[in-house]
């Protein structure tokens, strides 16, 4: 056999610890945003909290961001899939006028296992859901199992009446699913499955970053102790790797969550604060940052001119002042990709703006997306949990997705609108069943099937037409 070396060019992204808190930021609400800068600015001295201007509607130059570098960065966003919840097309949909996003909007369950059970039954065979549930009903609040796994297999096979290899299946695929992490049964484990979603979307070219993520998952399965006590030195004597390697095994693992369990996007505290704020301004829409959602930093310039002359080794400080500008830089990315998608959301959305909810069009994550050159699944992330401020209210980036209806020109929710509408116009002594509803709406082009009406009219929590029936008011006799 015949051998021979052949150069190959190639560009691939490497899920940096730096990038991953870049993809870490752009799923962040207003209040967690806040939070973490908050806390960036009591631990980090390099940062400074940017007072220069009082604190109201920005701005985002749309050339802010746009170095080699940062382009690079954001396009690895799209390296990570889409999240489940934000899919417009998720499998074992109920059919083709199903509108995904709506069912975010409606709000979510206080309770993560509701939350996660909901999201399983999207994907899930329906025999499968009461596995799930099961184990679900054994976690913590932080998504670990409160039993030892034996047990609970045991407990669950003779509950259940099904084979103990269903029930480790049935965990497995939670651990592993849509919630890394979720029926773990330690910390270990959970940090272990984060670290295997995350490189399962590596390249297998990517040689390095693989050899880094398996020593990740080394330190986590038999070393955790060392890792807690920050030894670094003795973590890389045990493991046989030198510090550097060590040190970019243990940023992997630091940029994962102790827990599994995902914060409901609505999760506000009793209150809304919009991220993106509209106003009609000479005729045009004009879109803006809220300013006051989050404090605004920047790297302390003083800090970073006495470091450039200090003497000595300053390696500590050196990192704390690349920390700073990791942050800074992935915020700045954050909120230029949030001003861009809610430009194009607000554009393709006017009609829905100036009429209201009948006027709201089909738009998908694909067609933002393909506006503003970047992956679905950035589009989903910037947008949940994201609120925007407008004349016709506050209300999620997401509401102004809307599907298609199967056959027609408009989406699901402008006709949910107008079957509102023509319910509360209807006579109280004479209602209007869901057929001649849909004989109604069908004359005016939006062809739909009864039981389409029937299940709007569920979405609404209105009644059938029984139900909804008033006597005729009794003629006056002079």
């Amino acid at each position: 056999m015949k051998q021979a070396a052949r150069a190959q060019l190639a560009q691939s992204i490497n899920l940096t610890p730096q990038l991953l808190q870049s993809i870490r930021l752009l799923q962040l609400t207003s209040p967690q945003l806040e939070q973490e800068l908050l806390q960036a600015l009591a631990l980090n001295p390099m940062l400074e909290q940017d007072e220069s201007d009082e604190a109201g509607e920005t701005d985002i130059d749309a050339g802010e961001c746009q170095s080699d570098d940062a382009a690079l960065e954001a396009a690895a966003w799209d390296e990570l899939p889409e999240p489940m919840h934000g899919s417009t097309n998720p499998p074992g949909g109920s059919g083709a006028d199903d509108d995904g996003i709506a069912r975010i909007a409606d709000g979510s369950s206080s309770d993560p296992r509701v939350r996660l059970l909901q999201e399983l039954a999207l994907e899930w065979d329906p025999d499968a859901l009461p596995l799930a549930q099961w184990w679900l009903d054994h976690c913590d609040d932080r998504g670990y199992l409160e039993q030892p796994v034996r047990e609970l297999i045991a407990q669950g096979a003779r509950a259940l009446a099904v084979a103990k290899a269903e029930m480790r299946l049935s965990r497995l695929r939670l651990l592993h699913g849509p919630w890394p992490g979720m029926a773990a049964a330690d910390a270990s484990e959970c940090l272990r499955a984060q670290l295997r979603a995350q490189r399962s979307h590596l390249r297998a070219t990517d040689t390095d970053e693989v050899a880094t993520f398996q020593l990740a998952e080394r330190i986590l399965d038999g070393h955790i102790a060392l890792l807690a006590a920050n030894e670094v030195g003795a973590l890389a004597k045990t493991v046989r790797a030198d510090v550097a390697t060590v040190e970019r095994a243990i940023g992997l693992i630091r940029a994962l969550s102790p827990s599994a369990v995902e914060e409901p996007a609505d999760d506000t505290g009793g209150y809304i604060i919009p991220d993106v704020v509209v106003r009609f301004i000479g005729g045009d829409w004009r879109v803006a940052l809220n300013g006051r959602a989050a404090p605004r930093v920047r790297v302390a310039a003083h800090c970073e001119r006495a470091l450039a002359d200090a003497p000595g080794d300053q390696s500590v400080l050196r990192g704390l002042l690349d920390e700073a500008r990791w942050l800074v830089r992935g915020v700045a990315m954050r909120n230029e990709t949030l001003l861009r998608t809610a430009q194009v959301l607000v554009e393709r959305q006017r009609g829905f703006l100036e009429r209201g909810e009948e006027a709201i069009a089909p738009l998908t994550l694909r067609e933002v997306a393909d506006t503003i050159a970047m992956h679905e699944s950035t589009v989903s992330r910037i947008t949940t949990g994201k609120y925007i401020q407008t004349p016709r209210g506050t209300f999620e980036l997401k509401r102004l997705f809307a599907v298609r209806l199967e056959g027609a020109a408009v989406s699901g929710a402008a006709v949910k609108a107008m079957v509102k509408r023509l319910i509360d116009a209807e006579p109280p002594h004479a209602p209007l069943a869901d057929d001649t509803i849909a004989g109604l709406l069908e004359r005016r082009g939006v062809r739909i099937a009864r039981r389409t009406v029937a299940k709007y009219r569920d979405q609404l929590s209105i009644g059938p037409a029984r139900s909804r029936q008033r006597p005729a008011p009794t003629p006056f006799a002079g």
